[in-house]
Order: C-alpha cells, then sequence, then structure tokens
C-alpha cells in the first residue's frame, strides 16, 4: 500500500533555530528524540506547547518532511532544502502526509519511529520567506486544511540515522487513523 523510502538528509539544531544544519548522521534516542537537538526530550519542547502545559508528552521529538515538498516549493519560486524548515529527516518516496497515525517506519539498521501526527505550519515560515506559510497549506476538494510541512514522530527504538538510509514503512493494525496536527 504505501512505498518504503530513503533518507536523503538529517539536520539537527541544538538551539530553537527556525531551521537546522545537515550532518552527516544523528543519533536517534528511544523515548527522547534526536541527541542534541532542542525538541528532544520526555516533555514537549516546542516552546508554545511549553507555555500553554510544560508537562504534556512530547509527540514531536523527530520531524520529518518529504524532499517533494521542497520540489514544490522550489518550483513555486522558493529556496528551500533540507533542514530549512526545520525538519530532522528529509525523505524521499515516502507518501509521509498520507501515513495513518501510528504507522511505525523503520529507518536504517536499527532506528524506529512512531508517526504521532502533523506539523502545524507557523508564521516563522514567512518569517523565513514571505508567503512559504501559505506555500505548505492547501484544501481538497471538500475545503477541508491539508497541512504539508511534514509529520512529527517519536522515537520507539534508537539508532543513528544518514543519508542514504532505508525507510520500510509498517502500517498499524487497521482501521487506520488520520494524521491530525500535534
Amino acid at each position: 500500500m504505501f512505498a518504503d523510502g530513503v533518507v536523503v538528509a538529517v539536520s539537527t539544531s541544538s538551539t530553537h533555530s527556525f531551521s537546522k544544519s545537515n550532518q552527516a548522521g544523528i543519533q536517534l534516542i528511544a523515548g527522547l528524540g534526536v541527541e542534541g537537538d532542542a525538541h528532544a526530550g520526555v516533555t514537549v519542547k516546542h516552546r508554545s506547547r511549553v507555555v500553554a502545559n510544560p508537562n504534556q508528552p512530547n509527540l514531536r521529538q523527530v520531524h520529518l518532511i518529504q524532499s517533494e515538498l521542497h520540489d514544490e516549493l522550489q518550483v513555486r519560486g522558493f529556496s528551500v532544502g533540507s533542514g530549512d524548515m526545520g525538519e530532522n529527516i528529509t525523505t524521499l518516496g515516502v507518501d509521509l502526509l498520507q501515513l495513518p497515525r501510528g504507522t511505525r517506519l523503520h529507518i536504517g539498521t536499527s532506528a524506529v519511529v512512531e508517526v504521532t501526527g502533523l506539523r502545524n505550519p507557523c508564521k516563522q515560515l514567512d518569517d523565513s520567506q514571505p508567503g512559504l506559510m501559505a506555500a505548505v497549506l492547501d484544501r481538497d476538494a471538500e475545503g477541508n486544511l491539508i497541512r504539508k510541512a511534514g509529520i512529527m514522530s517519536i522515537v520507539l527504538e534508537g539508532g543513528i540515522v544518514q543519508p542514504g538510509d532505508t525507510i520500510r514503512v509498517e502500517l498499524p493494525v487497521a482501521p487506520y487513523l488520520p494524521l491530525e496536527r500535534v
């Protein structure tokens, strides 16, 4: 049903900067996220969510974006690449936005992340490039909002993730639950 894919790039930042720097590899740590990344932790680290409730679980440990979105945005005149929109893992070949909640992605030789939901685009996108936030939002035929700024996940099994690693999709038990913003 879903094609497997490949890791195009990996990125991290120790600060709450908008973009993340590309790396040769990142270490995923079970229950925490990306080693050294500002968003790693058991409880939420995203600043607006910390203000709302600092004790809520961190469902945003690893941010993934499909490189196909970068291609789409570049055609529309935006200058974006891996890590530029704050993602930790840039993928190719997996339709991330169509995955059901609870999907497990087996990455490389040992890492496993579980998809928790959609990234909700924020105004930092427009601060980076005017119009970028609108460019990652769309509407379906029924008028429902489509968020294209990637998906969020938690780390179930740690490991090193590097460009070129394979991504194997493991769907959850049906019925499938659609992704919602987290």
